[in-house]
């Protein structure tokens, strides 16, 4: 064997090893992020399904000729900013995602206060197409929330790999970065303050 050719084949190899080590990097960096990306539209698709419910409710709500309007005004201002908030899933980046939740927790905010200012219109409580809004309303709360835990879990797994040596070099050249999560809101491990009046 020549002498030439040792060094040729060494080079060759070590070629091949590099090229199957940044391409698996490369590729399952890729697998993860669209997992995140499929996941984020999930979540949005959570909220946009809330967000089609409000008008019904509101609707049903604004039957009653004397319920608070001031409620009603509410919500439909709070829908309309959540709406207006769009984040694109390929570059998702931390403030995209708290002005996303700080619009989404408005119209949360703005539900509740429906929701609980029917209590006190018993005509509106048992109305059957309320209740049926409000129990598809609840059930895609949890789909919210379902979805969100989904999005976290896919952000974790992408988060990992892209940090784990020696992935975060080759992620780092390929342009891989962190996703971001989503986190409690602030305040949200304080118990809420309920008052009963009698």
């Amino acid at each position: 064997m020549k002498k030439w050719l040792i060094p040729v084949i060494v080079i060759v190899v070590l070629g091949i090893i590099v090229y199957s080590l940044t391409a698996g990097v490369n590729n399952t960096a890729v697998e993860y992020e669209e997992g995140v990306m499929k996941n984020w539209a999930d979540v949005e698709n959570s909220y946009q399904r809330r967000s089609d419910l409000i008008p019904n409710l509101v609707n049903t709500v604004s039957g009653s000729a004397d319920f608070e309007r001031g409620t009603l005004t509410d919500v439909i201002e709070a829908r309309a900013q959540a709406t207006s908030v769009n984040v694109d899933a390929g570059n998702l980046d931390p403030q995209q995602i708290q002005q996303f939740q700080q619009a989404q927790g408005g119209l949360s905010s703005a539900l509740s206060r429906l929701l609980v200012t029917v209590e006190r219109y018993p005509d509106i409580k048992s109305n059957q197409n309320f209740l049926q809004l409000q129990s598809q309303l609840e059930g895609t709360e949890n789909r919210i929330s379902v979805a969100r835990n989904r999005y976290n879990e896919a952000v974790r797994q992408y988060n990992t790999y892209i940090r784990k040596f020696p992935n975060n070099i080759f992620a780092g050249m390929f342009g891989f970065e962190r996703k971001p999560t989503f986190e409690a809101e602030e305040g949200a491990e304080n118990a809420p303050d309920v008052e009963f009046d009698f």
